[in-house]
C-alpha cells in the first residue's frame, strides 16, 4: 500500500512504516469506549480540603520549594487564535454591514474595554487615516473588524493566543505569555529561579522568542527572580496520517500522504524531555489580571502541596517494599493508601497472595503522579473527572472527553451530563521515581484512547486521527488525584468577547 515515495516521506518525519500501518488499522477498527464506574464527586474521588488542611498543603509546598527541587511551568501555547474570532470573521464576510447578531453588538458596544483597543485604534489611523471613534460615526464597522483580524492590521485572526493583548494595566497591556511569566514567579520559583516552558508552533517560534526577550527582564526585576524560559515544537514524528472515508490513505494532489498534527496528546513527547522534579501544566488562555491572582496562586500551591505530600508517602512505601522489611499489617496499610488516597482499586485484590500483592503494589506506586484541580461544572465544553476501568481491570481516576464515552449507553450519558465537576486543565505532575530517575512518560500512555474525527481538505472529506489527549489517555497509567478548586481559578478565553468578562477586565 505504501510506495517508495511514501516511505521516504515518512522517514523524513521520523515515523516508521509500522506506525503508519497501525494508524490505518485504527481507522478501520476505531477506538473502544471506556468502561465507566461513576462520575467522580466530592468524597468519591475528589478531595475538598478544609481551611486548616489547605494551609498545611501550602506550607508543604513552600517547604518542598526551599529544598531546591527543580520546578517547571509547562504551557501548551501552539494554537492559533483563529477560533476566538470565528464570529468576527463571519461578520466581515456577511452580506450586511452593521452589527446584527448579539455577539457583534456586544463586541462593538464594548470596544474600548478590550486591552488591544489602543493598538487597534493606532492601526486604524495608520490604515484609514481615521481613529475608531470616527470610523464608528461613519458606520465603518467592517473596517474596524478587518483591522483587528487581517495581516495588514493587528493580524489577530492568525496570531497565537499567547501573543494577543488580554489585560489592561497602567504600564501597558499584557499578553497571556506575560501573565504566565508572572505566575511562574509567584508559585513555581525555587532558589530564586523561575523555569517556564512554552510549546509553540514552528511559524510562531521567532515571535515568541522575540517577545519574551523584550519582556522577561522587566518581570525578573519586578518579582526578584531569574527566568529560564525555553520553547519546543510539536515533533513531526507525532503527526498522524489522514485517511479517506474508505480507510485508505488520503493523498494530496501531488500524490503525497497527508499528515495532520496529532493533537495535544503529541505533547507527552515534549513533556518527557523536560528536566524537572515537578511540572505545572496550564493552558495559555487561562490567565487573570494581577488583582485576581492571589486565589490562583494559593490553589496552585495547594495542589502542589497535595502532590508532594502523596509522593513522599508513595516513595516511603516503595522503599519499604523494596527492603522486604514489612509484615502483613504494613501491606494492609499500603493497600489503604493506594485505594483511598490514590483512588486506585483492584476489585479482586483479596485473592492475591502476599508475594503477588507486593508486585501489584510496587507497580501501582512506581508511576508518575499528577494532582488535577477540578472546578464545579457550569456547562463549559470539555472533559470531566471519572472513575473508569483500566486495561488491567483496576479502577482509577481519569479525565475523559465526551468522545471517549459511548453515547448509546444511557447510564454513561447520565453520568457525563450530571457530573458535578469539570476539568479545567490545571495539573501539577511529579515525573521522577523514588531514586530521582525520570520516568519515560510514553510508557504510561493508553494507546487505545485516541479518537477519530471527520475533517475535509479542498472540499474532500477525510478522517483524522488524534493521539490520546495529553491529560486524557496520555496520562492514563499515572497515579491521579482530583482536588476541588474555586471557579475563580478557571477563566478560559474561547471567543474574543470572553475578554469582556469581569475576570478579564
Amino acid at each position: 500500500m505504501l510506495s517508495q515515495q511514501d516511505l521516504q516521506q515518512i522517514a523524513v518525519k521520523g515515523i516508521s512504516e509500522e506506525q503508519i500501518n497501525r494508524q490505518l488499522e485504527e481507522f478501520k477498527t476505531g477506538f473502544p469506549f471506556l468502561k465507566l464506574e461513576a462520575a467522580a464527586a466530592i468524597g468519591k474521588g475528589i478531595v475538598s480540603p478544609e481551611t486548616e488542611e489547605r494551609q498545611n498543603y501550602v506550607n508543604a509546598w513552600n517547604e518542598y520549594k526551599s529544598e531546591g527541587h527543580k520546578i517547571v511551568k509547562f504551557v501548551p501555547a501552539s494554537g492559533a487564535a483563529s477560533r476566538m474570532f470565528k464570529d468576527m470573521f463571519s461578520f466581515v464576510n456577511a452580506d450586511y454591514d452593521v452589527p446584527t447578531t448579539d455577539f457583534e453588538k456586544q463586541y462593538f458596544l464594548n470596544l474600548t474595554k478590550f486591552a488591544f483597543y489602543d493598538a487597534l485604534d493606532n492601526k486604524c489611523q495608520e490604515l484609514y487615516g481615521k481613529n475608531i471613534t470616527s470610523l464608528l460615526a461613519d458606520a465603518k464597522y467592517k473596517a474596524i473588524a478587518s483591522a483587528m483580524l487581517n495581516a495588514e492590521g493587528l493580524n489577530y485572526g492568525q496570531l497565537p493566543k499567547g501573543m494577543l493583548l488580554f489585560h489592561k494595566y497602567p504600564e501597558g497591556a499584557r499578553t497571556p505569555m506575560e501573565e504566565h511569566l508572572v505566575e511562574g514567579a509567584l508559585y513555581a520559583a525555587s532558589a530564586g529561579e523561575a523555569n517556564v516552558h512554552f510549546t509553540v508552533s514552528h511559524e510562531h517560534m521567532q515571535m515568541f522568542e522575540q517577545r519574551v526577550a523584550e519582556k522577561k527582564d522587566m518581570y525578573a526585576e519586578k518579582y526578584g527572580v531569574k527566568y529560564n524560559i525555553s520553547f519546543s515544537e510539536q515533533k513531526p514524528s507525532t503527526d498522524t496520517v489522514a485517511a479517506n472515508p474508505d480507510n485508505t490513505p488520503f493523498r494530496n494532489d501531488d500524490g503525497s500522504l497527508l499528515f495532520r498534527p496529532g493533537g495535544h496528546g503529541a505533547l507527552i513527547e515534549n513533556l518527557n524531555e523536560i528536566e524537572a522534579d515537578v511540572i505545572f501544566i496550564k493552558n495559555i488562555d487561562n490567565v487573570v489580571p494581577d488583582r485576581l491572582k492571589p486565589e490562583t496562586v494559593e490553589y496552585k500551591q495547594l495542589i502542589a502541596g497535595v502532590l508532594v505530600t502523596l509522593q513522599k508517602r508513595a516513595f516511603d512505601y516503595l522503599r519499604l517494599l523494596n527492603s522486604g522489611e514489612y509484615n502483613h499489617d504494613k501491606l494492609e496499610e499500603i493497600i489503604r493508601f493506594v485505594q483511598q488516597d490514590l483512588c486506585c482499586r483492584k476489585p479482586d485484590i483479596k485473592q492475591l497472595e502476599d508475594a503477588e500483592l507486593v508486585i501489584y503494589l510496587k507497580k501501582k506506586l512506581h508511576r508518575p503522579m499528577r494532582v488535577c484541580g477540578v472546578v464545579k461544572n457550569v456547562g463549559e465544553p470539555g472533559g470531566g473527572p471519572f472513575l473508569t476501568y483500566n486495561q488491567d481491570g483496576t479502577i482509577s481516576l481519569q479525565i475523559l472527553e465526551s468522545s471517549q464515552i459511548d453515547k448509546s449507553n444511557e447510564e454513561y450519558m447520565r453520568m457525563f451530563t450530571e457530573g458535578t465537576h469539570f476539568n479545567p486543565v490545571d495539573l501539577v505532575c511529579a515525573v521522577r521515581d523514588f531514586e530521582g530517575k525520570p520516568f519515560y512518560l510514553p510508557d504510561f500512555v493508553d494507546k487505545t484512547t485516541g479518537f477519530i474525527s471527520s475533517k475535509s481538505k479542498n472540499g474532500r472529506e477525510l478522517k483524522a486521527l488524534e493521539l490520546p489527549g495529553l491529560w486524557n489517555g496520555a496520562m492514563s497509567d499515572w497515579n491521579t488525584v482530583f482536588v476541588e478548586v474555586p471557579l475563580g481559578t478557571f477563566n478560559p478565553v474561547k471567543t474574543v468577547n470572553d475578554l469582556l468578562r469581569e475576570q478579564h477586565q
